[in-house]
């Protein structure tokens, strides 16, 4: 806890799933958490309280990733509330599913506004406002590497990611700030679980048991707490063993 203490952790769409169990699980290492969100105040204002209620720390930050001037105003937020960030998690994102042929604009360009640009936004901005010794982390997706169909647009986003998890963390070099990345493999959330057919969900969980919001929040917590500092420019693919 003394470790964590005085530091403040950015959890960009925390408001539930993967998100949520980051922000939680940092909170009980002792950072101070904001938990970003874009739509419904609910559930991220009950996350906070959730949060305070056993001892921790959390603020709300209503902002859309992809807007840029919103995600400026989310660090400003911050750092007039607690004196600076230290840490960045960048979670928010969607994912629709089409094969290419059947793949609408308006399906592309949201998943590159919020999964590409959204995370654009956020690491330009911890690039130049992060605390020396901070960390860095987004979320990625195994899918990289499995490469299903219908997955096409959603997995290069994340593939683009990936890369510039890569070339950031050479950026900050001398300034003990790490950067990496968490992919996670099949997930019991409503992001994995939604639009998809009881079948499609038993033939991905028949490839390794469906990981927990839980699980992925171990391997953030590892890679933001002390035991991960010399862990950079890497994706960890925390998966059950699927590829």
């Amino acid at each position: 806890m003394s470790d964590n203490s005085n530091k403040v952790a950015i959890v960009t769409g925390a408001s539930r799933g993967i998100g949520a169990a980051v922000a939680e699980r940092l909170a009980k290492d002792g950072f101070t958490v904001v938990i970003n969100y874009s739509g419904d105040a609910a559930p991220a204002e009950a996350l906070a309280r959730k949060i305070e209620d056993k001892g921790g720390r959390a603020l709300t930050a209503k902002a859309d990733v992809s807007d840029a001037e919103a995600v400026g105003q989310m660090f400003d937020a911050t750092e007039a509330a607690f004196g600076g960030v230290d840490v960045l998690v960048n979670n928010a994102g969607i994912m629709a599913l089409s094969s290419l042929a059947e793949s609408t604009d308006a399906l592309f360009d949201r998943q590159i506004a919020i999964n590409l640009k959204g995370t654009f936004n956020t690491l330009r901005e911890a690039a130049k406002r992060l605390r020396d010794g901070g960390r860095i982390v987004n979320v990625s997706t195994s899918v990289v590497g499995l490469k299903l169909e219908n997955y096409g647009i959603y997995a290069a986003t994340k593939a683009a990611v990936e890369t510039l998890t890569a070339i950031l963390s050479k950026e900050l070099r001398g300034r003990s700030i790490t950067v990496n990345a968490v992919a996670p493999g099949p997930t019991a959330t409503d992001l994995f679980l939604n639009g998809k057919s009881d079948e499609l969900i038993a033939r991905m969980a028949k490839m390794n048991p469906l990981g927990t919001p839980k699980d992925i929040a171990s391997a953030v917590a590892f890679l933001v707490g002390p035991d991960g500092s010399w862990i950079n420019g890497q994706v960890l693919r925390a998966n059950g063993g699927m590829i």
